[in-house]
């Protein structure tokens, strides 16, 4: 499982994951984009190795597995509020999705003031080139009217193409992507400005409003403390500006491809014509992108290279357009398809997720889950029986010194089973069950009454810890379930309803394992009584500061005493004094708080072992 786990995420991050697409490089780390909005996911991993495998394809340095802790979908997220609407402008192409998902139904408002924005028709080449000398040619004349010109692309790679063409042409542009994250705000302020060339990975999805003209608040908020004259000079510059952008056809919006979903493209025609302002908005495409690529057959390609279309001539005509967005709807239906799939499969997964986090949040509230620990190791028990004394068997069928190996593993309790069996010919398994639990329950509680309320505290934490480790690797096992049922259908089975069956069975074994887990750990507990030890260490210690004290004392006495006497007598009086005070301090009776231990006896702390190979070692 293990090899076949690195082999798909090897397989995936060559294949399916690309630099400057999904992801970029950024001292030396792998640095996620969302696809969104073509921003940087920072400090986002992928989990189950996929990000150590990228790092392994990049040649970077492999950081540490991550591993998924709680998991959901969107749709199931959205549907825990009682209450859901949302707002935006491209929610009409989606409509039966919100119907069928989350039961919403959309309305669309009309617009505050009318839409004025020209839209034209697709522009089809060839190749790739043509169509990226077609965008520059078409950049050159929108730039010359004095409009300000947006081009949208779908990857950082394409913005970077972009990029170079205009950058051969000496045209000044900005680039907005992943890589210059940073300067956005920057960007957008001066993106309306007449003239102005902005290349856009995933504009649709950053919510951005260009001005036209420009953004004066911008140039305000770069002055230090400006004069009302300086204000109003800059909102006289930004008027002109913003006359002379409208005067050109308001801001342009060229679309390098089109998106899977129209929902997008829609957005990034949407960044112009805003409150009834002026825009324009044409997408140019190639036979070679990867829509066009697939949907596209080859008497399609055929079929353009037989009306002699010579190098840079293009396709243009709305029925081309309106093919386009079928091709569209075809990739929408697919891509409602997938998840809703998914959604079917998590819906499975909600269900047991909903348990689990309802039974932690019930611990998390508890102060006392002691009478959750008996119902536990009731279950656990006569689960342990019937392992080895099977119900409505004969006692030739049991297997006693099983029960009583295996009570001693679980449980480290040692029960003569067999012999309860043999003193009493009444005890069948009911009974003995009974007996069993109530020994253990006793065991247990003995160790309680030591530790007193502290051990309610303990088994909380010790309860949600193992609840934790085991819904973590419950997690990994659907995910692995889910990536390889399908492989059921070959079998002639129902690959949903065969994973429904098989979840079940392995949520089933979680909330066994769950018992089972929290029962041994708390009954291997030991509680160690060590308060005559703590006090035999802690004799031993005043012992040792009692003499370095008196040492010290002795010492400062004798130099500090009669300093000004000189000879004999000086020396003399302070040996007296010395010898009077290590009189004093021997007369002081010493009194032990316990009983004195013998080298050779057992050590009080409960270890088992010798006082003079324990607590009484001598340093």
């Amino acid at each position: 499982l293990s090899l076949l786990h690195h082999i798909h995420g090897g397989l995936k991050a060559h294949h399916l994951f690309n630099r400057d697409v999904e992801y970029i490089v950024q001292n030396k780390r792998i640095v996620l984009i969302d696809e969104h909005t073509g921003r940087t996911m920072e400090g986002r991993r992928l989990s189950e190795g996929l990000h150590q495998a990228l790092e392994a394809k990049e040649g970077l340095e492999i950081q540490s597995e991550s591993q998924t802790l709680a998991s959901t979908t969107f749709q199931n997220y959205f549907r825990l509020y009682g209450k859901l609407a949302g707002m935006t402008g491209t929610a009409d192409t989606e409509a039966f999705e919100f119907k069928s998902i989350y039961g919403l139904d959309v309305v669309v408002i009309p617009t505050n003031v009318p839409m004025i924005r020209e839209d034209a028709n697709d522009l089809i080449y060839l190749s790739m080139d043509e169509k990226f000398e077609a965008i520059l040619e078409d950049i050159i004349k929108i730039q010359n009217k004095g409009a300000p010109v947006l081009v949208g692309t779908a990857s950082i790679d394409t913005s970077e193409i972009l990029s170079n063409y205009l950058t051969k042409q000496k045209i000044k542009h900005e680039v907005l992507n992943a890589k210059f994250h940073e300067k956005e705000a920057e960007i957008i302020a001066q993106a309306g400005r007449p003239g102005a060339v902005t290349i856009a990975t995933n504009m649709a999805g950053r919510g951005t409003d260009i001005v036209l003209g420009g953004k004066w608040e911008t140039e305000i908020a770069e002055l230090d403390n400006p004069k009302e004259a300086e204000i109003q000079k800059i909102k006289g510059d930004w008027q002109q500006r913003h006359n002379q952008v409208i005067e050109a056809g308001g801001l342009h919006i060229v679309g390098t491809e089109r998106h899977e979903s129209r929902r997008i493209d829609n957005q990034l025609r949407g960044r112009a014509g805003r409150q009834g302002d002026p825009g324009y908005s044409r997408f140019y495409l190639s036979m070679e992108d990867n829509l066009l690529r697939i949907f596209a057959t080859e008497g399609v390609k055929n079929f353009m290279k037989r009306l002699g279309m010579e190098r840079g001539e293009a396709i243009e005509h709305g029925m081309v357009t309106r093919s386009i967005e079928k091709a569209q709807r075809k990739v929408e239906g697919r891509n409602f398809d997938i998840r809703k799939q998914l959604l079917e499969y998590d819906n499975v997964a909600n269900d047991q997720r909903t348990i689990i986090y309802r039974q932690r949040n019930e611990l998390m509230a508890s102060d006392d889950i002691s009478e959750l620990l008996t119902d536990m190791r009731r279950e656990v028990t006569d689960q342990l029986v019937d392992d080895f004394i099977p119900p409505q068997s004969v006692p030739e069928q049991w297997d006693t010194p099983g029960l009583e190996q295996a009570i001693q593993t679980e449980f480290g309790s040692n029960q003569p089973v067999q012999e309860w069996l043999d003193q009493d010919d009444q005890m069948y398994e009911e009974q003995l069950k009974e007996k069993i639990t109530d020994i253990l329950t006793r065991e247990y509680e003995d160790k309680c009454t030591v530790v007193g309320d502290k051990i309610r505290l303990f088994e909380k934490q010790i309860t949600l810890q193992i609840l934790d480790g085991l819904w973590k690797d419950h997690l990994a096992t659907m995910d692995h379930l889910r990536q390889g049922i399908f492989l059921r259908s070959y079998g002639g089975k129902n690959p949903r309803q065969e994973y429904k069956r098989e979840a079940f069975a392995l949520f089933t074994d979680l909330m066994i394992n769950l018992q089972q887990e929290v029962i041994k750990v708390l009954s291997h507990v030991q509680v160690r009584q060590e308060d005559a030890a703590d006090t035999i260490e802690r004799q031993r210690e005043q012992e040792k500061a009692r003499a370095r004290v008196n040492y010290q004392h002795q010492a400062v006495s004798a130099l500090s005493s009669n300093t000004e006497e000189v000879g004999q007598k000086g020396r003399k009086a302070g040996q007296e004094r010395a010898s009077q005070e290590a009189a004093e301090q021997r007369q002081t009776p010493f009194v032990r708080e316990v009983p004195k231990v013998g080298r050779n006896e057992p050590c009080p702390c409960g270890s088992g072992k010798k006082y003079k190979i324990c607590h009484g070692k001598l340093e």
